[in-house]
């Protein structure tokens, strides 16, 4: 018996596996069908159940090679055998996507899992996901909770490609070859991280793969799929996690499966209690990284409130023009410009409350600094809405300051074992939000902020990882489980009470993205390096596998830190507005500093980029050539207009041979009279003029 699940360009098939041992995968893709595949075991050393590409598996049930579930009960009985224990449903939700739920249950050891497989019409994505509940009278200790896996085909073994780096170096882009053995990758900071992205692409082997050439003539050539299948996975989760692929020698596939992390903590189920799993997606392309790319977009559009301009404003921080010394007079003044120059909100950072003159004080006292603020923030916000302006806040409610009269009060609260003494970074512990009286403080103090002032931009930033986690109480190991789940909740809360407040994400950069911030946040800041050649290489590797209008990118006065001497001298300011159009604009330079004319030059590229920001948000992406070539450029392809962004070296020259235009369509580029078709601009190229020295903007609209 089988189970389909259509996708938006094919289909999903599940069937049941030999003894009703669970779901068994039996077709991905246009041509997916069939039933499930006889195998048989080789030798008295494994079974068949080890060998079949089983949807998700326990130890007990799979015992040769890795499962997604190990358990343990108090009274020593260990591993779950499951079977189907009632009807595999598949329905229809109401939004038209495809939903199959299968339940399991080991009956000797209580417990009962229900496997989900979702689909939609609008996507090529799989998700996966398990309902664990214990239904014995003992506690029952979750070593491993992972909700599902994918077995992609991969008979000869696989290339594997993953986003890795470090704070100021996220999404760089890293190549591993899985012939045999497991890939872990992950993290154990009680956040995602900037170490790893829960995200990889498995590519097998023999199926080809994108070859991308510069040309004598300097033109970047289109990258050919040559038969390729790429295979994306990606856990939707925000705390600490692993990813693990495991090829096994002689076997037909390689398995992804993903959850929180099996080695820094343990998930514990009381009697009558459960869990739902995080959401494990899937994505099959037949084509290029790009291809990919896009197919993840399809999806995390899904996964958006909007993607407007009612939340992706035009941002100016103040951050670098005040750090701590912020007052009023100055902040207004900064005010001023900001309007001048076109932003959309005016967002006051770090140091706006009581006691936080530097960065070893005063977290947790989120009270309005009245010597430097006098009247509070109502004032302050009243004089940039005055300006035509929204008014946002910087915000780090998960931390506290030893020197804080919160932790004086209430030291219980920051995340800590008995006994050992506390670990400061960045001057600062993390409160235990997993505590209920933590997390209603938390939201409490939220609530406040958003309702006793006009403020409709919140940044909540995270700037240290959880070192300290962890708890003596009963269950105290699930420390990153708890802490996540109540971010979560709080996103929620103020996502419902307060619909008009963009959130952006932070976590001293890139340190806590992933599907599940997405789908609770508006934009995301992939990145403390601001410097603008160093931030177009981060922003290649995120534009990978997320969508540009979460991609939060500002224009600043700072030097590259990997490389701030080069023999070409600083970026211009037209190159940093260019890499910053390619997300979520955002501005956050002294302009005190800058003198009128710059001003100026500022608002002029911020009214371009307001007319090319419906497309570089909602259109199709491709990336020619990438950031450590001497020329590169991304296109932003909508039904009507096509925006390409370019940048280069001194001298180098780009030809772009557009992709996804239509053949037989005509296009202009804008403010010149020749018409060309999409075909001759996928075979010939567009020749970039370069307007400015080191980049440009190239506009084409339909004809």
């Amino acid at each position: 018996m089988t189970w389909i699940l259509p996708t938006r360009s094919g289909q999903y098939v599940v069937g049941l596996a030999p003894r009703g041992a669970g779901l068994v995968a039996v077709g991905w893709g246009p041509d997916a069908d069939g039933a499930v595949p006889p195998v048989a075991a080789t030798s008295s050393f494994e079974a068949d159940l080890d060998l079949l590409p089983l949807e998700a598996t326990a130890l007990g049930t799979r015992n040769v090679h890795g499962a997604e579930l190990v358990v343990r009960r108090a009274d020593g009985v260990r591993g779950a055998r499951l079977a189907v224990s009632g009807k595999v449903t598949l329905t229809r939700d109401d939004d038209g996507g495809t939903h199959l739920e299968c339940p399991l249950a080991d009956d000797v050891l209580g417990l009962g899992v229900t496997l989900h497989i979702r689909t939609h019409p609008d996507h090529d994505v799989v998700e996966k996901w398990a309902r664990l509940d214990n239904r014995s009278a003992q506690t029952v200790e979750v070593l491993r909770g992972w909700g599902g896996a994918f077995a992609v085909p991969a008979p000869g073994g696989a290339r594997v490609d993953l986003l890795g780096g470090a704070w100021s170096r996220e999404f760089t882009p890293f190549e591993a070859s899985l012939g045999a053995g497991t890939l872990s990758i992950g993290s154990r900071q009680g956040i995602t991280s900037h170490t790893y992205a829960p995200v990889v692409t498995v590519v097998p082997a023999g199926t080809g793969g994108v070859v991308r050439s510069a040309g004598t003539d300097g033109g970047v050539h289109p990258a050919g799929t040559d038969g390729a299948v790429r295979f994306g996975v990606a856990l939707a989760y925000s705390g600490s996690w692993r990813m693990a692929l495991d090829a096994v020698p002689f076997a037909d596939h390689v398995r992804v499966s993903a959850g929180p992390d099996d080695e820094s903590g343990i998930l514990t189920l009381a009697p009558g209690t459960g869990l739902t799993t995080p959401v494990l997606a899937g994505v099959r392309v037949e084509g290029d990284a790009d291809d990919l790319a896009q197919a993840w977009h399809d999806y995390e559009a899904t996964l958006a409130r909007t993607r407007g301009p009612e939340h992706r404003p035009v941002v100016y921080n103040s951050w670098f023009a005040t750090t701590f010394d912020v007052r009023v007079e100055h902040q207004l003044r900064l005010a001023e410009a900001a309007a001048q120059v076109g932003a959309e909100v005016f967002v006051v950072d770090d140091g706006w409350f009581r006691g936080r003159t530097t960065d070893r004080a005063a977290l947790g006292d989120w009270e309005v600094d009245t010597d430097r603020i006098p009247g509070g923030l109502g004032p302050l916000a009243e004089g940039v809405k005055r300006l035509g302006m929204r008014f946002g806040l910087w915000v780090e409610p998960e931390a506290v300051s030893p020197d804080s009269d919160l932790y004086r009060a209430h030291p219980e609260w920051a995340h800590h074992v008995d006994g050992r003494p506390l670990e400061t970074l960045r001057h600062q512990y993390m409160l235990d939000l997993g505590r209920p009286e933590v997390e209603e403080w938390v939201l409490g103090t939220l609530r406040r902020l958003l309702t006793d002032t006009d403020i409709s931009y919140l940044k909540w930033d995270m700037n240290r990882s959880i070192a300290d986690g962890g708890r003596t109480a009963p269950g105290g190991d699930d420390w990153s489980w708890r802490h996540t789940q109540a971010y979560y909740r709080v996103l929620d809360a103020l996502r419902a009470e307060f619909p008009h407040v963009t959130v952006e994400a932070c976590a001293g950069g890139g340190g806590r993205i992933d599907h599940a911030v997405l789908a609770r946040t508006d934009v995301v800041w992939p990145s403390d390096e601001t410097g603008p050649r160093d931030r177009l290489a981060i922003q290649h590797g995120f534009l990978g596998v997320l969508p540009a209008w979460t991609m939060s990118s500002w224009v600043t006065d700072l030097p590259d830190q990997l490389d701030p001497d080069r023999e070409d001298g600083p970026a211009s300011l037209e190159f940093r507005f260019v890499v910053a159009m390619a997300g979520v604009l955002g501005i956050g330079a002294d302009l005190l500093a800058w003198d009128d004319a710059t001003r100026e030059r500022a608002a002029s590229f911020v009214d371009l980029y307001r007319t090319v920001r419906p497309v570089v948000h909602t259109g199709r992406v491709r990336r020619h050539g990438a950031p450590a070539d001497p020329a590169c450029a991304v296109q932003y392809t909508g039904p009507d207009t096509v925006v390409v962004l370019a940048w280069r070296r001194p001298g180098a020259g780009l030809t772009v041979r557009l992709r996804d235009l239509d053949p037989d369509a005509r296009y202009r580029v804008r403010g010149e009279d020749e018409v060309r078709t999409g075909a001759a601009l996928a075979t010939d190229g567009l020749d970039v003029a370069w307007t400015w020295q080191d980049c440009d903007v190239v506009l084409l609209d339909r004809v």
